[in-house]
């Protein structure tokens, strides 16, 4: 019996040297989380408000295009569009503007599953320039259509194109887009 109850003393005694050593990391566990100040959640909080702060209007000019850009993005996926359906469909498309209205259409119908030039949207088939875009000067094959109301760039089927070299402004900010004729590729620059 004697042997029993030392048995049962010793787990008894197991039993609380357990017991008091969770004791111990409880009363550390709250220990630290007492041990947080308002000034430190509050310095905390003001780094977090510091970050926020910085990242976001770097998301928001990511999401949302300068005129300029837009109209210049604009213009370079409306030019691959037609030429890659010119070369898709083996037949001629063509390439709308209206420069006294600012607005430029591809002219070959809407096909949805024409990739973009743009990660993340869908392909642009026309666009009406921001009123801070400017079309400075328009020519095509050679001749000059800025004031007409209404001029086209053609895409054949071989893969080349008309002649068309685009100018815009918008703030004192010029590009200038031209198309390579042999292949109808459009390219950006910068003039002035």
């Amino acid at each position: 019996m004697q042997g029993m109850r030392i048995a049962d003393y010793e787990l008894s005694a197991e039993r609380q040297s357990a017991v008091s050593f969770s004791g111990s990391i409880v009363n550390r566990k709250s220990s630290i989380i007492n041990g947080f100040t308002l000034i430190e959640l509050m310095m905390v909080v003001a780094i977090i408000g510091l970050v926020m702060a910085t990242g976001v209007p770097a998301i928001l000019s990511v999401t949302r295009e300068a005129p300029m850009r837009k109209a210049v993005n604009d213009m370079m996926d409306i030019c691959s569009h037609a030429r890659a359906q010119a070369i898709l469909h083996g037949q001629t498309t063509a390439v709308v503007f209206h420069p006294r209205v600012r607005e430029v259409a591809f002219g070959g119908g809407t096909d949805a599953s024409a990739p973009s030039t743009r990660v993340g949207r869908v392909a642009v088939n026309s666009a009406q320039f921001d009123p801070t875009v400017v079309i400075e000067g328009l020519g095509i094959n050679g001749f000059d259509y800025t004031e007409s109301d209404e001029a086209r760039v053609r895409f054949f089927a071989n893969g080349t194109s008309d002649e068309m070299t685009l100018v815009l402004s918008s703030d004192g900010e010029y590009r200038k887009i031209t198309l390579e004729v042999t292949t109808a590729l459009a390219s950006v620059g910068n003039v002035r």
